[in-house]
């Protein structure tokens, strides 16, 4: 079972002078451990599932949309979760704005701002969104209109450039990948309510595809990156840092799809779905059953899901199911339900 880490004091991590990344640790796991609840505290790896120990069985309800329309999508998938616990919370949104491309390299406009109406109309205290793009950060916000439709919407916008060393949490658990350890930023780690929206797509780098999970990377300081991209464990090491936080709901956006190439171009073809759900091993398997429903490419198309590395680590680590029989697909009318048939088929195959 995944968990919290705890929840360590100090700055929200909503501002802070500009810093490329953390020039030194500002908490290691140990310490932030410490002033962690009792319960918490009897295990030094919580949150970390380890390969030798039993992890509880799980199930998770995956939601299934077909439309063209993101809006509609959004709307609709929001209706069929209903997930609670929204109101009074601040809530923090974690797009995918690796750079200013048109969905699906990105999260497009139209599912962020109904996700943020859909938020607002749940009575939500405050709404920020977070992100640290491959390009600086600010470049890509603006050539998205972001901070214009921010203004317009009344969300607040919090770029992990910008923070200052002390809001970001240095995680080092051991068994993983990370020699030494990861940084994720506090607003994240100490979020009241998280939302992930991503994108449904492959990656020619090395991540095979970016949905929910690899969405954490954008999580990190910019020095890191690149030496996991180059990693031959940077699959798993990409299950390994979402142990660090965890999001209350998930929307992906697979209206269009990247089957080939990817993150920020490939070749395109049409989803027509918006999918939505809690758990991110679950969510990210439904996803890569949809490229295998389009057609994908050889790492795709020629591996069973639940031996894709990243979901093998995520499972092996407590983040979500561990197997199909696990995932239930539900939709709001025949068509979605259709589809949702299809995609259980082909889940089933492993």
């Amino acid at each position: 079972m995944s968990h919290r880490l705890g929840r360590p004091s100090g700055s929200s991590g909503l501002s802070g002078s500009a810093s490329s990344g953390p020039s030194a640790p500002s908490m290691d796991r140990r310490d932030f451990m410490r002033g962690a609840a009792a319960g918490l505290a009897l295990l030094p790896t919580v949150g970390f599932g380890s390969l030798g120990t039993a992890l509880p069985r799980r199930s998770s309800t995956v939601g299934i949309i077909r439309t063209s329309d993101r809006a509609d999508g959004v709307a609709r998938a929001m209706k069929l979760m209903n997930p609670a616990g929204i109101a009074g919370k601040r809530v923090n949104i974690k797009p995918n704005f690796n750079t200013a491309d048109d969905a699906p390299a990105g999260t497009h406009n139209d599912t962020l701002a109904q996700l943020v109406r859909e938020l607002q109309e749940r009575d939500a205290r405050e709404i920020a969104v977070g992100e640290s793009s491959f390009p600086p950060t600010d470049e890509v916000l603006a050539e998205k209109g972001i901070p214009d439709l921010a203004s317009d919407m009344g969300f607040g916008i919090v770029n992990y450039d910008e923070i200052a060393d002390s809001d970001w949490i240095h995680f080092n658990p051991e068994g993983t990948h990370w020699p030494d350890g990861f940084h994720l930023p506090r607003h994240v780690v100490e979020a009241e309510y998280l939302v992930s929206t991503c994108c449904l797509k492959t990656h020619q780098y090395g991540g095979v595809f970016t949905m929910s999970m690899k969405l954490s990377v954008g999580l990190t300081p910019k020095p890191i990156r690149r030496p996991m991209h180059q990693s031959e464990d940077m699959r798993r090491m990409i299950a390994e840092l979402n142990q660090g936080y965890e999001p209350q709901l998930i929307i992906m956006d697979g209206v269009a799809t990247f089957v080939d190439g990817g993150p920020s171009s490939g070749e395109e073809r049409p989803g027509n779905v918006m999918i939505a759900g809690t758990d991110r091993v679950a969510v990210d398997a439904v996803g890569v059953a949809v490229l295998k429903d389009l057609g994908s490419n050889d790492d795709i198309m020629g591996r069973p899901i639940f031996a894709q590395e990243q979901i093998v680590r995520a499972a092996e680590v407590g983040l979500g199911v561990s197997a199909p029989d696990q995932i239930e697909l539900v939709s709001d009318d025949d068509e979605g339900r259709a589809y949702a048939k299809t995609l259980q088929g082909i889940l089933a195959q492993g």
